[in-house]
C-alpha cells in the first residue's frame, strides 16, 4: 500500500510541476524504494516552506536512480548502497561528478509471518537460509516447513547490501525476487513459511511497533550470543545490531542553490525528526563529519 501511495503522490507532485508559477525551480529525485516514502515526506514538508521549489519523487530502485544520475535524468539519486566502481567510471565518462551525502541511517529487518514460531536467527543462519543451505524451518528450531525466501530484484540497493553483508555469496536460485518492499511485506502476511528482508521503516507504525500481519525477528550478531531487536533504538545507536546501513543522496557535484537548501533541510533538526518519525534513524556525528567534505554548512 505504501508503495502505491508513493507512486500516487509522486504523480501528483510531477503534475504540479506543469502548473507551477513562473520562476519555480524543479528538483527531481529518483531511486531507492527503501527511501521513497521518507523522501516524499521530506519533499512535501520542504515545499510547504518554499513555494518557489517543486520536488517530484519516484522510486524504482537504487540502481535505477544511479543510472538516471549518470545519464543526467535526475537531480538526486536516492540509494541505499554506495556506488560501485564501475558506476563511478561510467559517471565520470559522462562528465558527472557523483557526490554522496548521507541523510539517514536504516536498519534492515528480517520479517516472517506472525504465526511462524521462530523469534530469532543468527546472522550465520540467515546467510545459510538465503544461500539455500538451510531449506526447512526445523533446522533453526521451527516447524517442519520448507522455507520460502523473499528478496528484492538485482537493481535494488537492498539486494546488493544484503548479498554482500550477509550472504557474502550468490543468492539461492529459489529466491522470490519482488518488485518492491511492499510486495515482500504483503507476501509474508499470507505465507507462513516465508522470510524476507526489508528496510525497518516499512514495517514500523508511528509508535515504532511492528505493523499488523508480520513479525520482526531478533538477529544475533556474529560476535555476540544475544539476539537483538532492530526496534530498540539503543541497538542501532551503539552499533550492536548487525544490519545497519547509511542511506545516500547522490548529486552531480556538491549541491548548490535550491538543491543545496533542500539537502540542508534534510540534515537539519526538523528534517532529522522527519527521518526518525518515518522509522529510520538520524545521523550520528560520524556521518555529519562525513558530509562536511561536500557541504558548507
Amino acid at each position: 500500500m505504501k508503495q502505491y501511495l508513493a507512486i500516487f503522490c509522486a504523480a501528483l507532485l510531477m503534475a504540479g510541476c506543469q502548473f507551477a508559477p513562473e520562476g519555480v525551480e524543479h528538483i527531481l529525485i529518483k531511486g531507492s524504494d527503501t527511501e521513497v516514502n521518507l523522501a516524499l515526506s521530506l519533499a512535501e514538508t520542504y515545499m510547504a516552506k518554499d513555494a518557489m521549489v517543486s520536488i517530484a519523487v519516484t522510486g524504482g530502485g537504487s540502481g535505477m536512480g544511479i543510472a538516471a544520475l549518470i545519464n543526467g535524468k535526475t537531480d538526486i539519486a536516492n540509494s541505499s548502497r554506495s556506488m560501485k566502481p564501475k558506476e563511478i567510471e561510467l559517471a565520470e565518462a559522462q562528465g558527472i561528478d557523483p557526490t554522496p551525502i548521507v541523510f539517514a541511517v536504516d536498519a534492515l529487518a528480517l520479517v516472517v509471518h506472525p504465526k511462524l514460531p521462530v523469534g530469532e536467527l543468527s546472522v550465520a543462519e540467515v546467510g545459510q537460509i538465503y544461500r539455500g543451505e538451510i531449506q526447512n524451518w526445523q533446522a533453526v528450531g521451527g516447524p517442519d516447513l520448507k522455507i520460502t525466501i523473499y528478496g528484492r530484484q538485482s537493481n535494488s540497493g537492498t539486494y546488493v547490501f544484503f548479498r554482500d553483508s550477509v550472504l557474502q555469496a550468490d543468492y539461492a536460485s529459489t529466491l522470490m525476487q519482488m518488485n518492491g518492499t511492499a510486495q515482500i511485506v504483503e507476501a509474508l502476511r499470507t505465507d507462513r513459511s516465508g522470510i524476507g528482508y526489508v528496510g525497518l521503516g516499512y514495517v514500523l507504525d508511528k509508535q515504532r511497533n511492528a505493523v499488523e500481519g508480520i513479525r520482526i525477528l531478533n538477529i544475533q550478531p556474529p560476535s555476540d550470543s544475544t539476539a537483538l531487536s532492530p526496534i530498540d533504538v539503543d541497538n542501532i545507536r551503539n552499533g550492536a545490531y548487525p544490519l545497519v546501513r547509511p542511506l545516500f543522496q547522490f548529486t552531480d557535484g556538491p549541491p548548490e542553490g535550491k538543491l543545496l537548501d533542500f539537502i540542508l533541510f534534510c540534515l537539519s533538526p526538523e528534517g532529522q525528526r522527519i527521518v526518525e518519525n518515518s522509522g529510520y534513524y538520524p545521523l550520528s556525528p560520524r556521518y555529519r563529519q562525513y558530509n562536511k567534505q561536500w557541504l558548507d554548512e
